[in-house]
């Protein structure tokens, strides 16, 4: 590691911005027998977060809600028509971070017999993964990732199935998620009490 900000983890030495609303979709297959989840690149050429290995999402549009948004943006990025939304978390970039986000999460199930495909534009790859395969993957310098994608891959590689995970969520209450940055300069890093 160089030290510098994983992308989209820039500190901003000015002004508080507000965060934008988006929406986040973890796509999901296995059903009762596995767990596996859907990351999508993005572009290598994009301002935020280029290269980095993420859930579907992006900031919500006038006049949408975060479940059509989400849905919207796997539609776009992954090619999938996704129904069933499930809430899962909420994420809220910290006040020292250039670029803000209050994003929801959730869960939607893969449809059968659907394949994705990434987008060309603002997504150049994708792939399945176990949770624990895609941590892994990024432990090695595969794929790189940024920190709200590892600590919910972290989160749910404890679950054996999608069915599993979604019968959690469907009970859990979302509550936020608000990481902090400890240190200053180089050696700001993000971090977050345990999920």
């Amino acid at each position: 590691m160089d030290g510098s900000p994983a992308p989209g983890e820039e500190l901003n030495p000015g002004r508080v911005t507000e965060p934008r609303q988006a929406a986040t979709v973890i796509v999901l297959r296995g059903g009762g027998e596995r767990l596996e989840v859907l990351l999508v690149q993005r572009n290598p050429a994009a301002r935020f977060m280029g290269g980095a290995w993420v859930f579907p999402g992006g900031a919500v549009d006038a006049g949408e809600d975060h479940r059509s948004a989400g849905a919207r943006e796997v539609r776009e990025e992954a090619g999938l028509e996704v129904a069933t939304l499930t809430p899962f978390s909420r994420w809220i970039t910290p006040p020292q971070v250039k670029t803000r986000f209050d994003t929801l999460f959730f869960l939607a199930s893969a449809p059968a017999g659907s394949e994705p495909r990434p987008d060309g534009g603002e997504t150049v790859d994708l792939r399945w993964f176990r949770p624990r395969d895609a941590l892994a993957a990024h432990r090695r310098g595969e794929i790189a990732m940024v920190f709200p994608t590892i600590k919910t891959l972290e989160q749910i590689a404890r679950f054996d199935s999608a069915d599993a995970l979604v019968a959690w969520a469907s009970t859990h209450e979302v509550k936020p998620v608000q990481p902090r940055v400890e240190g200053q300069g180089e050696t700001a890093r993000i971090v977050v009490d345990e999920l």
